[in-house]
């Protein structure tokens, strides 16, 4: 049995490119939608949870109190092109164009500012923010993730995950 199969962690995919995560600390491609964490830029203390639904690039962003965006009005925010650049050095330009369903010009090499021009030329609507939540609710339990010492304990919350058999 290996190291990592005897630990309480998973193996995560190695992003695309490095990024830094002052800006956009959680990004994630779950529930038909890109959503994320992004920083605001004026006020330290304050986070906005933005999303971009697959196929129908519907948008909401929001403070993590349920605030909405300023900029949010009729067309993509600041806190939402963040988002997207965040994603595809995450995740990688295509695998980001393929999941939100964005056909980009020409069939060229996804870019981030491909992706977005290809959302952004079907005039999105704005999305109610009420996901925003459960999103939030998971960054905050990735944080508490890593303030942990790395052990090969399991941890409590995962227990429900059914043990592994060894064969002999």
């Amino acid at each position: 049995m290996s190291d990592w199969e005897r630990s309480s962690t998973a193996r995560v995919t190695a992003p695309a490119r490095p990024r830094k995560l002052a800006k956009v600390p959680f990004v994630e491609l779950a529930g038909g939608r890109l959503q994320g964490v992004v920083s605001s830029g004026s006020d330290i203390g304050r986070v906005y949870v933005s999303s971009v639904a697959s196929g129908t690039y519907a948008f909401a962003c929001s403070t993590n109190n349920n605030r909405p965006c300023g900029g949010a009005r009729g067309s993509f925010c600041n806190h939402i092109r963040a988002l997207i650049n965040e994603a595809v050095l995450q995740y990688g330009a295509e695998r980001v164009a393929r999941y939100l369903k964005v056909e980009t010009a020409g069939g060229e090499q996804p870019s981030a500012s491909s992706v977005e021009a290809g959302m952004s030329g079907t005039r999105p609507a704005q999305a109610d923010t009420k996901d925003a939540a459960p999103v939030f609710s998971r960054f905050l339990r990735h944080l508490a993730y890593l303030e942990l010492a790395p052990s090969a304990a399991p941890l409590p919350e995962m227990q429900w995950f059914p043990p592994t058999r060894t064969v002999a």
